[in-house]
């Protein structure tokens, strides 16, 4: 783990409204290198906002984002990424005819600026193919490496869209709702991979499992009509008053 103090992304006073409707307001948030931290919230709470926000899908009307120090606001997505930092989407998006190896050599070669020489071959590829391997037995996908996508598992599939983010080298790895449509026999061991992701990639998860949420974050930020109520650590979240209200009639789901 890195140096506390250390901060590798962080909202400053992150407001957005469309019309009358506010979904963020003044969020503040600090996510300090190899962090994992989750984001909860019922249902509404405006958490993929807030991830839209922060990797530039959306605009703030007020506060700004820092990476590494550095104000981000204004660059476009695609830029965010180029500075390390990746999302993945709930929906999944996969290119179902490829081989997971081939579809995170594609992000690869996409990253160097050299994808438009993929298809000649993975002989012309050979730091990629490389590369690509490792992500995926880091992962646990290398004994299904050469098998059609659409052939996996579900959890599998989504073990790969997190690979196919790893592929841009992240400094900070957005996921929304990762187990998402996973059984749960499988979303425990998703989650032992998230957790044993490099200790320089800073992650910050949204989940509705809270099991998953009290087993795997190291603090959660607690996210309710756009702002943040509560942010700490699982012990303090968990017996919390102001939260056990908010999930109150939810059982154990954000």
């Amino acid at each position: 783990m890195s140096e506390p103090g250390q901060i590798a992304l962080q909202t400053e006073g992150i407001g957005k409204r469309f019309g009358s409707l506010v979904v963020s307001k003044d969020v503040s948030i600090k996510l300090p290198r190899g962090a994992r931290h989750a984001l909860i919230g019922p249902n509404g709470a405006g958490k993929t906002t807030l991830i839209n926000l922060i990797t530039g899908q959306l605009r703030p009307d007020t506060g700004r984002i820092l990476l590494d120090g550095k104000d981000v606001t204004g660059l476009a997505t695609a830029a965010r990424v180029r500075r390390g930092l990746t999302r993945t989407f709930q929906i999944n998006t996969l290119f179902p005819d490829l081989t997971p190896l081939e579809a995170t050599m594609l992000a690869i070669t996409e990253r160097e600026g050299t994808s438009g020489q993929f298809w000649r071959g993975l002989a012309s590829h050979a730091s990629a193919v490389e590369e690509a391997y490792e992500i995926l037995v880091q992962l646990r996908l290398g004994d299904v490496a050469t098998r059609t996508t659409r052939t996996l598992a579900y959890g599998q599939q989504r073990l790969l869209e997190i690979g196919l983010a790893l592929a841009t080298r992240p400094k900070v790895l957005l996921l929304d709702e990762p187990a998402a449509g996973v059984p749960k026999a499988e979303s425990g061991e998703l989650f032992q991979v998230i957790a044993a992701l490099p200790d320089d990639i800073s992650v910050l998860f949204i989940e509705h499992d809270m099991d998953i949420v009290f087993n795997f974050a190291t603090r959660i930020v607690v996210l309710v009509a756009g702002e943040v109520l509560l942010e700490a650590e699982p012990d303090v979240i968990r017996t919390d008053s102001r939260v056990r209200e908010v999930y109150l009639g939810h059982g154990h789901h954000a």
